[in-house]
């Protein structure tokens, strides 16, 4: 039997933290620190494999795209997988394919290669990423869970962060071929951690038993008839698309418009995404908890204010010449736009029927990344090439935060509570 689905009789008592929690908390949010280091890499030597393979602005985005596709394709099947297997195994082995992937990169000797390694790297994410935030969500009653999703989340601006920096200084000092090998590596070995994780059971904290697990159709009619759900998703699609964008392309325009060099870059982006990704994830959490029970769906309230804020900074980011006011500017965009991290996958968690989570979850993957950040850094170089104008092409990133805005603003403002 799969030994996250245990019978009802076997209920723990619900209301209070299972054993093993800090442990599968700490272990999972590591992992998430690795996933997004190993995942923004590129992005800081983009320049440098570029020359070496002999690519074009487009083409040095399309790994990052064959990527996404394949963690977004896979996603589902890993939601699919949790209802038979052992999610902790299944984690395990989405880390350690995702890590040897990385390495793989380095042996790269044309575009298919590298497109192809890190297209592998999705497969092995897709994993992890399915599964890990509904195995938490079982260790807590559903009143701490934000606090639990805003400590996981805070590894994602850390993770990319290090992947910034590492990448920026390995590739200048070694070669981007060393820096895909350095970072990937170590997940090998952390990845058989995940099996010293204590499984509490499928919907553990849930007030009654979890149902058995739904076909798809089914999965889909509920989810679809989901309000809270496909509203939060949706707004989520639109700031992934922004954040996508700008990771990817953001330390290019500093290196090619700002006349910053490549290290320089990418420690500027490193620095700004870890400060404000720490501050605005840990900040989000806390305000989102604050606010309940002073305005109708709290936490769609707060993402929606914090990224209309981010817009602003966004877009002046783009258009000042100042590299230490840029600096601030993004600075401050990076911490607004961390805000809805533990909140907006909390109203995720919390929406749906605990026999649906992985599902809902592996859906939203799919959908954040099918209609986000797997077609904007592409898109960006494309108009890039065609136009000439990377900055110009930058201003999606500051459009489509204004989206996501509005949409969870219609959710603050019209979804039931």
């Amino acid at each position: 039997m799969n030994d996250s689905i245990a019978p009802s009789r076997s209920q723990p008592e619900q209301g209070r933290v299972l054993p093993g929690a800090a442990f599968a908390v700490g272990l999972l949010t590591a992992m998430n620190m690795l996933n997004y280091l190993d995942r923004y890499v590129p992005s800081a030597v983009k320049d440098l494999f570029k020359a070496d393979l002999e690519l074009t602005d487009a083409q040095t985005s399309l790994p990052l795209s064959a990527f996404v596709i394949v963690y977004m394709l896979a996603s589902p099947v890993f939601g699919a997988l949790a209802d038979r297997y052992s999610r902790k195994w299944l984690i395990g082995a989405g880390v350690f394919l995702w890590s040897l992937a990385t390495a793989a990169a380095a042996l790269a000797t044309g575009f298919w290669h590298f497109l192809i390694a890190r297209a592998a790297v999705g497969i092995g994410e897709a994993a992890y990423a399915t599964l890990a935030p509904a195995l938490m969500s079982d260790f807590y009653p559903a009143g701490r869970r934000n606090r639990i999703m805003t400590i996981f989340y805070t590894a994602i601006p850390v993770g990319a962060a290090l992947g910034f920096i590492l990448g920026g200084i390995l590739g200048e000092d070694f070669g981007w071929r060393a820096a895909f090998l350095i970072v990937g590596l170590p997940g090998v070995l952390v990845a058989f951690l995940a099996l010293l994780i204590r499984d509490p059971g499928l919907g553990a904290q849930d007030r009654r038993p979890p149902e058995s697990a739904p076909g798809w159709s089914r999965a889909l009619a509920a989810l679809a008839g989901n309000r809270t759900y496909l509203t939060t998703v949706a707004g989520y699609t639109a700031v992934t698309f922004a954040s996508g964008a700008m990771a990817d392309w953001f330390p290019t325009f500093l290196y090619r418009y700002r006349g910053m060099g490549l290290e320089a870059a990418g420690s500027m982006v490193g620095f700004v995404t870890v400060v404000g990704g720490l501050g605005g994830t840990m900040a989000g959490g806390l305000l989102a908890d604050r606010l309940r029970g002073r305005t109708r769906q709290p936490y769609l309230a707060l993402s929606a204010v914090s990224m209309a804020a981010a817009t602003l900074f966004a877009w002046w980011a783009l258009h000042l010449e100042n590299p230490l006011a840029i600096m601030l500017c993004v600075l401050v965009a990076q911490f607004f736009m961390w805000f809805y991290n533990g909140p907006v996958n909390t109203v995720i968690l919390n929406c749906v029927d605990p026999a649906l989570r992985a599902r809902a979850f592996s859906l939203s993957i799919l959908s954040i990344h099918i209609l986000g950040d797997a077609i904007s850094p592409p898109i960006v170089g494309a108009i890039s090439d065609f136009t000439g104008s990377l900055p110009g092409a930058l201003i999606l990133v500051p459009l489509t935060l204004l989206l996501g805005t509005l949409v969870w603003g219609v959710g603050w403002r019209r979804l039931p509570e």
